[in-house]
């Protein structure tokens, strides 16, 4: 059995190769972050923080609750108020998309059935997120982040 000798150039080539993948995938990975993740919540973050308390407290004093639910492919929302009937709501709109990407992003238009927001849509299994809109009849605006699993 004949034995190849370790010499210097061997050691240097081994370490270029690692360092080279390591590099590699690091780059890969840095510029799949930037381009699938949008990372623009509000225009202006100043100014949100501004209202924020605000409009908490007064979507706090709503007292409303939401149960999401996915079957069959039909999404449903039911938002309750503090008398545990269906809240008396004058607008309503989700946008729906996942976590880390804006390019499969929809607002499906809804219908109400029975107390709640319908709409047919088909989700592939997996994380989504939910960024559900509501006004109240006297106009207090409800907003509220839903994490969404559908299972496969």
């Amino acid at each position: 059995m004949m034995t190849r000798e370790l010499t210097g150039k061997h050691v240097l080539s081994i370490t270029i190769g690692a360092f080279s993948v390591i590099i590699g995938v690091n780059i890969f990975m840095a510029y799949n972050a930037v381009h699938s993740f949008p990372g623009l919540e509000v225009s202006n973050s100043y100014v949100a923080s501004q209202e924020f308390d605000r409009l908490r407290t007064a979507q706090v004093a709503l007292g409303w609750r939401v149960e999401p639910r996915y079957a069959d492919g039909q999404l449903s929302f039911r938002i309750l108020g503090m008398d545990g009937l269906p809240a008396q709501i004058a607008h309503f709109s989700a946008l729906i998309g996942r976590t880390t990407m804006a390019r499969e992003d929809v607002t499906p238009v809804f219908r109400r059935v029975n107390g709640a927001y319908v709409t047919d849509l088909d989700l592939a299994p997996g994380a989504w997120l939910v960024h559900l809109e509501a006004v109240a009849t006297d106009g207090t605006p409800f907003r509220q982040r839903i994490d969404l699993f559908v299972r496969g």
